[in-house]
């Protein structure tokens, strides 16, 4: 179809990708225990934006221009690491008080549209993987704009999953709106995880 090969299996592989926790879903999550569904929804459209830029640059051929500048490359794997681990860390000093008790100012979906936004634009190997995985998929007759039905199939099934996400994460959350040493510790852990991320990220940077 559309000049894919191995359809299912394609489709199957978005799905596994979806279902692998990253700095994305820790996102998503932690926006939806913050301010609802609305905040989680945020985050949602800001992960599929940034890695939306990234499936534009792998059809570009940015890759190949990041692949010939290694500096850049390492400079922009770093950055991603800070930006990373400077939310973690956000997050752990977060007031106790504030956290258990909930008394943290509603913020809109916006802000955490760009948080998000800027978790996925700073992690280059988004945009490595899309590369990596379209040509797996590509039949030997297929043209360049087989790309663009590929990106449509990965945004819309991103999207449902994503937002399933953000209805179950909110449930979950009004739950735990009566233990605050839960929704503490939720936190504590949302901060470790992406600080996690960002020392893996900067670890693997040579």
């Amino acid at each position: 179809m559309f000049d894919i090969q191995n359809y299912g299996s394609f489709i199957a592989a978005i799905l596994v990708f979806q279902l692998i926790p990253g700095a994305g879903t820790i996102a998503i999550l932690n926006a939806t225990a913050r301010n609802g569904v609305g905040a989680g929804l945020g985050a949602v459209f800001g992960t599929l934006c940034g890695d939306f830029v990234y499936m534009l640059a792998a059809m570009a051929g940015l890759a190949a221009v990041m692949h010939a500048n290694p500096e850049l490359f390492r400079a922009i794997q770093w950055f991603g690491a800070g930006y990373l681990i400077w939310m973690g860390i956000q997050l752990l000093r977060k007031p106790v008080n504030e956290v258990a008790t909930g008394s943290e100012a509603d913020k809109s979906g916006w802000t955490y549209f760009r948080q998000a936004l800027a978790v996925s634009l700073t992690n280059p190997k988004v945009m490595l993987f899309f590369v990596a995985f379209f040509p797996l998929f590509l039949s030997p007759t297929a043209s360049h704009t087989t790309l663009i039905p590929m990106m449509v199939y990965v945004t819309l099934i991103s999207l449902l999953y994503q937002a399933g996400l953000v209805l179950l994460g909110n449930s979950v959350a009004k739950r735990l709106k009566s233990l605050p040493f839960a929704r503490k510790l939720a936190t504590r852990l949302a901060g470790l995880a992406l600080i996690g991320f960002g020392i893996k990220l900067a670890s693997s940077n040579p």
